[in-house]
């Protein structure tokens, strides 16, 4: 561990030097810049579940997932503590990937339907999934200033991916709100009053420069809280999902 990676300034410094996508996911994997989100990804990484008592924890940040040519991005909140801490990518090994994942394996986006491990196979087509801040946060809840410092990894991320990125899917209220700065860095131009959140919102960001817009879909969480009571249904959820890939050009089944 160097000072400079448990600097607050860290991520505001690496992102903008990364090149390429794996080059992005390496630094953010280094981040140690919130000392509270490092405290909790790594105590629970230590601490663990019992019925995950004989798994070697990720315990760092968790990077983006997908390829670097995705059309479609979907944006989370943050990695949960034994998903996304345990195995190292995001959405695998909780319910709410198991949630997600069926309903890309259902359109075609993914290759199988769930996500348990890094080495399971598992590959997206067209689509890259990311957060707002990537390290898993007590309670589920980041605080805004562990939002800001993480939104320069995420601006780098859709950036990196304009060449081809068309739609973003913001899964929540708490994504909605943290991507729409990340996208002005990122080179688009978010309207005036700003575009608010709901199931089925849409909204169209043109170019800040010649580039091509981006349209941002509203969608519920795949939280065990949205998902178990019926306020997302798996319909839902693939209605969402097939617009976005539609709208972005990425072939869809089903």
């Amino acid at each position: 561990m160097t000072t400079s990676e448990t600097d607050r300034s860290y991520p505001a410094r690496q992102a903008p030097g990364a090149e390429t996508l794996a080059e992005l996911d390496a630094r953010v994997v280094d981040c140690r810049a919130c000392p509270r989100l490092v405290q909790w990804r790594e105590e629970t990484a230590r601490t663990k579940r019992r019925a995950y008592a004989d798994w070697e924890y990720w315990g760092r940040p968790v990077p983006g997932f997908g390829p670097p040519d995705a059309g479609v991005a979907i944006v989370g909140l943050a990695p949960a503590a034994h998903g996304g801490n345990r195995t190292g990518r995001m959405f695998t090994g909780d319910r709410a990937g198991d949630f997600l994942y069926a309903a890309l394996y259902d359109l075609g986006l993914a290759s199988r339907p769930t996500a348990t491990h890094r080495g399971d196979g598992l590959e997206l087509s067209g689509v890259r999934i990311t957060s707002p801040v990537h390290c898993a946060p007590p309670a589920n809840r980041p605080t805004p200033e562990e939002r800001d410092t993480c939104r320069s990894w995420l601006a780098r991320e859709l950036r990196l991916l304009r060449p081809t990125l068309r739609t973003a899917v913001v899964l929540g209220a708490f994504g909605w709100q943290a991507v729409l700065p990340a996208l002005e860095a990122a080179g688009w131009v978010v309207p005036r009053p700003r575009p608010v959140f709901g199931h089925g919102a849409r909204a169209t960001l043109r170019a800040a420069d010649d580039g091509p817009p981006l349209t941002l879909f509203g969608c519920y969480h795949v939280s065990q809280q949205n998902t178990f009571t019926g306020r997302l249904t798996p319909a839902m959820l693939r209605e969402v999902l097939g617009a976005a890939a539609e709208a972005a050009g990425v072939p869809v089944s089903g």
